[in-house]
């Protein structure tokens, strides 16, 4: 028999409650990681890489590009997306040129022709799908290029005026009175680069509390202890210029305050204090590109806590370090960067250091891992003359995914984190980091587990035209319309679409290449009274992100004067070669697939009119006229069908049978007959009866008169790059002229292990070429390389 004493009583009841605490404890932070993971199950990030041929451009010229498509989370391609949108912004937000480019397996490729009407200046080019119109545009690839107008007269490079942008970063987020702070700042002039600069704090007595210095790209740090009741200010000097006087943000009056430490042994030291002082316990978080890494709970003692964290528990890249309180409240928050171990080494270079004019170049590539096994890689290379104009474009994929793609806003010269591995690269690494502090969602949205809305569906099976139909008495939205969108051709390509509760309308179309015609309507029989208009699908959001100053100075006038003559005789003499495109061998056949049967009216004698080839040729139908309207009963083995059959002509719906009976028999080639009832999309059709004519523009029937006609233009047909080949005598002394800058680009090197080689011929120009190839392997690794060789 066990007997059960008062003290025994109470040390269960002891355990109890230290077990119900701990459990609470620990129902917090895993609170919160079951809201994070059901966010980032709902919220698949794309990433989008471009590279650019090079940066600087005149009119005339041709933008050449390859894009690269990866997941936001592993930077491995990523194949949901078949359409990227490229635009080239002014700084007043306005695209100077735009198109839409297909994509397969996470990879496309096109060009801009750049116009000759084009004002000096610098512009963003920018890249984003659909799906990433759902994040906003600050998660849009953007880079800064230039175009120089040799026919318009630069702006004077007027003198910096002093005028600078200068903010101030707290750790963690907030400034609290009592608590010894590192405060971050960054300066960036109007050029859009960092302002080295030296300053102190002063208190409202204005005496001195800190003294910083930028260490680089106008980033530093300080730090200091707020105390209650005072305010305080910097006053800053900048290359000479008067001292500049911005208020250091106010502290708090409560709080907490984040410290990170690196031990430079493999761990970090987060440290959390508190000068409210009521203990309790605060809870750690961390992730690496929405992967949960690490989540811990600490105990606040004497109004502090801290968390010993191992590096190798964080991913590569950025990890987001957030801290909650009991409320599961996030109070603490930064940024720490983890150098990437993974990465495509490419090994590139020219069988010769110098060569002559219109002579052979040959290029050895090979993709390997960090420790020398080759890889297979996907890869672009661009070969290009550096001069006075244009220099050698430091942008690259593998400082982008890691770096640029995770923060906000640019980043100036962000190989130097990478290519510098030292003690002053870490701090200014870790300046940077501390300047930013932002993530991709609000935590207050993750933690209420709401659900995320998505406008904008993922373009997987190829382009999404949007339009909007409305009622066209009072414009209101109309619910519930059946609408056709029908691309007019030789080829069937119908797209239907059922309209929302908003009149929303989505045509997922297929292999929609080129410029040409779209035609939208309702059934002008049954739905009369509504108006359809197609919306741009290019996003009308912008990120803040300003672009530097426009800068000419007379030592690139040569330069200049060089590079519009080259252009000018590129488009003179080899205009046409410059306008070949690729076929981009697309399924020809109609959305029906293969029809029952297909008539070819040159195979028949031909009559006068539609109705006597359709009543003699015709078995799978019956034409009846009622009340002066024609009708056509489609009949199969199982007999007649209930109502008119969908009759298109040219892919493009007619829904008046008398208007079909009006078209001349000898402009029509064919006659495809479906005698079944067919469902395509939220349309259910009785037959389907497909003319084609000889030259795919309807036959000369009128369309309804409220059906929306517009120009539209698909994806991109690919261009043929032009290089000529100089491989015999004869060609090489081929007296037409030779100036391109631009020697090769290809947007497809497709590496295999073991290594490739690639040629091409120089031109008429000498001068320092720079080849540049950019690449990215399948399980995510980026990377980049260049040679360099001279033509005399």
């Amino acid at each position: 028999m066990r007997i059960i004493t008062k003290n025994s009583r109470a040390i269960c009841l002891v355990i109890v409650l230290i077990m119900l605490m701990q459990h609470s404890r620990a129902q917090v932070i895993q609170e919160v990681q079951n809201s994070f993971k059901l966010y980032k199950q709902n919220a698949l990030l794309e990433k989008i890489y471009v590279h650019t041929d090079k940066s600087v451009y005149l009119p005339g010229e041709i933008l050449w590009f390859k894009v690269y498509c990866v997941d936001g989370n592993d930077h491995k391609p990523l194949n949901l997306s078949k359409v990227v949108y490229i635009e080239i912004l002014d700084n007043s937000q306005s695209r100077i040129v735009e198109a839409k480019v297909a994509m397969k397996n996470g990879s496309g490729d096109g060009s801009l022709y750049i116009p000759v009407s084009v004002s000096n200046g610098n512009y963003k080019l920018r890249a984003y799908t659909s799906w990433m119109k759902n994040f906003g545009a600050d998660f849009y690839f953007e880079k800064s290029i230039t175009f120089v107008n040799p026919l318009k007269s630069p702006d004077a490079v007027a003198k910096e005026s002093g005028a600078y942008d200068i903010n101030f970063f707290p750790e963690g987020g907030n400034l609290v009175n009592g608590i010894k702070s590192k405060v971050a700042f960054k300066a960036v002039g109007q050029n859009g680069k960092g302002a080295d600069l030296s300053g102190v704090v002063v208190n409202q007595k204005n005496d001195t509390v800190a003294r910083f210095k930028s260490l680089k790209f106008g980033m530093g740090s300080f730090s200091f202890t707020p105390e209650e009741r005072n305010f305080y200010k910097a006053i800053i000097k900048i290359d000479g210029n008067p001292p500049i006087t911005k208020d250091i943000p106010a502290a708090n009056g409560q709080g907490y305050v984040m410290s990170l430490a690196d031990n430079k042994s493999g761990q970090l030291l987060v440290t959390v204090k508190d000068n409210e002082n009521v203990g309790g316990n605060i809870y750690l978080f961390i992730h690496t590109r929405q992967t949960v890494k690490i989540a811990e709970i600490a105990g606040v003692n004497n109004g502090s806590a801290s968390f010993s964290i191992n590096k190798s528990d964080l991913g590569e890249g950025i990890s987001h370090i957030t801290v909650f309180n009991n409320a599961k409240q996030p109070v603490c928050e930064r940024l720490y960067f983890k150098r990437p171990a993974r990465q495509l080494l490419i090994a590139a270079g020219a069988d010769q250091s110098q060569y002559g004019l219109r002579k052979k170049v040959t290029v050895n590539v090979e993709a390997k891992d960090p420790v020398g096994k080759a890889i297979n890689a996907d890869m672009s290379m661009s070969v290009y003359r550096v001069d006075s104009l244009q220099d050698i474009d430091g942008s690259n994929i593998f400082s982008y995914l890691w770096l640029n793609s995770d923060l906000k806003g640019s980043i100036e010269s962000p190989d130097y984190y990478f290519s510098n591995v030292n003690a002053e690269s870490d701090e200014a690494l870790d300046n940077l980091m501390l300047t930013q502090g932002w993530r991709r969602f609000q935590w207050k949205d993750i933690l209420e587990n709401r659900a995320a809305a998505f406008n904008f569906l993922p373009e997987y099976t190829g382009h999404i035209i949007t339009a909007k139909i409305v009622n066209s008495e009072n414009s209101t939205p109309a619910k519930n319309i059946m609408t056709y969108l029908g691309i007019p051709g030789k080829r069937v390509q119908l797209y239907t679409s059922q309209s929302d509760s908003s009149g929303r309308l989505l045509y997922e179309t297929k292999d929609f290449y080129g410029t040409g015609e779209v035609i939208a309507q309702t059934n002008e029989l049954i739905d009369s009274t509504y108006r359809i208009d197609i919306l741009s699908p290019f996003s009308e959001q912008y990120s803040k992100t300003g672009l530097p100053k426009f800068e000419f100075n007379s030592g690139q006038a040569n330069a200049l004067k060089d590079h519009s003559i080259g252009i000018q005789v590129l488009n003179i003499y080899s205009g046409n070669m410059l306008k070949r495109y690729y076929d981009p061998h697309i399924d020809s056949s109609a959305f029906y697939g293969k029809p029952f049967k297909t008539y070819k009216l040159d195979d028949f004698t031909r009559f006068t009119t539609m109705e006597e080839d359709l009543r003699e040729y015709v078995s799978e139908d019956n034409i009846v006229k009622t009340r002066g309207y024609f009708h056509i009963k489609v009949l199969n083995n199982k007999g007649f069908l209930d109502s008119d059959p969908l009759v298109l002509l040219d892919g493009i719906p007619v829904f008046n049978m008398n208007k079909v009976f009006t078209v001349d028999p000898l402009k029509v080639r064919k006659l495809e007959v479906v005698p079944f009832r067919y469902y395509y999309g939220p349309s259910t059709e009785e037959g389907i009866f497909s003319f084609t004519t000889y030259t795919g523009d309807l036959g000369g029937v009128e369309l309804d008169p409220r059906a929306i006609v517009v120009d539209y233009e698909g994806m991109q047909l690919s261009r043929q790059f032009y290089s000529p080949v100089y491989d015999t005598e004869a060609r090489a002394a081929n007296r037409l002229p030779d100036f391109r800058n631009l020697l090769y680009w290809t947007p497809s090197v497709k590496q295999h292990a073991g290594g490739d080689a690639i040629s091409f011929y120089t031109s008429d120009e000498p001068g320092t070429y720079v080849g540049v190839i950019q690449g990215l392997t399948p399980k995510g690794e980026p990377g980049s390389g260049y040679f360099t060789f001279d033509v005399k």
